[in-house]
């Protein structure tokens, strides 16, 4: 009897260890279930939170290709493309005799569906000579930061958007002065990067800047700022046809809340004598 008694306690004891065990790894998977159940809506929430970016920077010359041709609906090609939620436009024209007398942001927005702000440089040819950005959501506020002036007048495009992930963001759109003498470029890059450096949220510069990457313009946002750096192998970006060189920009500030993805120079020898260049840029959440 007490061998009976010890093979049944024995036994007992065993199946009382394997029910704890159980219990144990039950209890175990509940809490991982539990932990993955909450952790992976926040794993979510932060790469939901990380806002992504298609950015565009495009001189397109008022439509004027390197065919001789004025064809706006071929630069709205090219954009439409490329799929971009905002656009820095340099060399636009607005109701210019030579263009058509066409408001050539206004029917760029139009034709891909998207918000478009308009900056003069000056009045020219029965209209005006400027800049302007397109946006995949609405704008808030448009300003026109006034540069330095050197062959032609310039100004900063400047606007402001709400993401929908609560964000708020500034674009920068430039075109510096393109004579050989640097003083007046580097002055207006000077008065631009003050300006963004005065901004309470997150911005990206893009344009035409009319220096290499080796020239104290580009210096002024390369220390401070996250440049879009283009593929080593394909970097000139102009002229469109023959490019050599490279001019045109993209940069993020600050650069600690940005990180580049992807940057590409479209080869797109035609509908302009400058190619686009396309950023996909990411916004850390806030």
């Amino acid at each position: 009897m007490t061998f009976l008694r010890h093979r049944f306690a024995t036994s007992s004891f065993a199946c009382n260890r394997i029910s704890l065990v159980l219990a144990i790894r039950f209890m175990t998977c509940s809490l991982i279930a539990i932990s993955i159940s909450i952790a992976m809506p926040g794993e979510s929430s932060a790469e939901e939170s990380n806002s992504s970016h298609r950015v565009l920077s495009y001189n397109i010359k008022r439509g004027y290709g390197n065919d001789g041709k004025t064809d706006l609906s071929r630069t709205a090609d090219v954009i439409s493309k490329l799929n971009p939620d905002f656009v820095g436009l340099q060399e636009v024209d607005e109701r210019c005799n030579r263009s058509g007398n066409v408001d050539q942001a206004k029917w760029l927005g139009e034709q891909l569906d998207m918000h478009a702000a308009f900056a003069p440089f000056m009045d020219y040819d029965g209209g005006r000579y400027g800049m302007a950005i397109l946006s995949r959501y609405p704008i808030e506020k448009t300003e026109a930061v006034e540069l330095a002036r050197g062959r032609e007048p310039r100004v900063a495009l400047a606007v402001h958007v709400a993401l929908p992930d609560g964000n708020k963001l500034t674009l920068v759109n430039v075109h510096f002065d393109y004579i050989r003498d640097d003083a007046v470029r580097f002055e207006q890059a000077t008065k631009v990067r003050e300006y963004i450096e005065s901004l309470p949220n997150p911005a990206v510069l893009l344009g035409d800047f009319n220096d290499t990457p080796d020239s104290r313009t580009l210096k002024l946002f390369q220390e401070g700022f996250l440049e879009a750096d283009k593929p080593a192998d394909d970097p000139f970006t102009f002229s469109a046809d023959k490019p050599d060189r490279e001019i045109d920009f993209l940069f993020a500030a600050p650069a600690a809340k940005w990180s580049i993805k992807e940057v590409d120079v479209i080869d797109e020898p035609i509908a302009s004598d400058h190619r686009p260049v396309l950023a996909i840029l990411q916004l850390q959440s806030k």
